[in-house]
């Protein structure tokens, strides 16, 4: 089974930008997708953006859609989500979950899709 890390989180002031990795290993990821989810405190884990291994189709939720781009290098196993034009309401931690098989959009995008996750990175933006 696939193990997932995170890493590249901290604190940024508002429209900074952050690269957050998400480290695969345990095995090669060759189908499925994965993708990457925030949490505020006291709210629910929301969708961000996710890439699908089949297509490379890249999905992102209306909040970050023209801000973040996701991105993978197979070589290294690693999913990238470039965090742009950061605001105080991207503050967060991030996870980055996987799910195998091939996912439909709406899979792709809920939480109850995905069956492996990270540890999270927390992700900061404040003045």
């Amino acid at each position: 089974q696939v193990q997932l890390a995170e890493s590249g989180g901290g604190f940024v002031q508002p429209g900074g930008s952050l690269r957050l990795s998400c480290a695969a290993s345990g095995r090669t990821v060759s189908t499925g997708a994965i993708g990457w989810f925030h949490q505020a405190p006291e709210k629910e884990r929301e969708f961000v953006s996710a890439i699908r291994w089949s297509d490379s189709n890249t999905f992102y939720s209306r909040s970050v859609r023209g801000r973040f781009i996701i991105s993978r290098d197979r070589a290294k196993n690693t999913v990238y989500l470039d965090l742009n034009s950061l605001k105080p309401e991207d503050t967060a931690v991030y996870y980055c979950a996987h799910t195998g098989g091939r996912p439909s959009m709406s899979t792709l995008t809920s939480r109850q899709g995905y069956d492996v996750w990270g540890q999270g990175t927390q992700v900061t933006v404040s003045s």
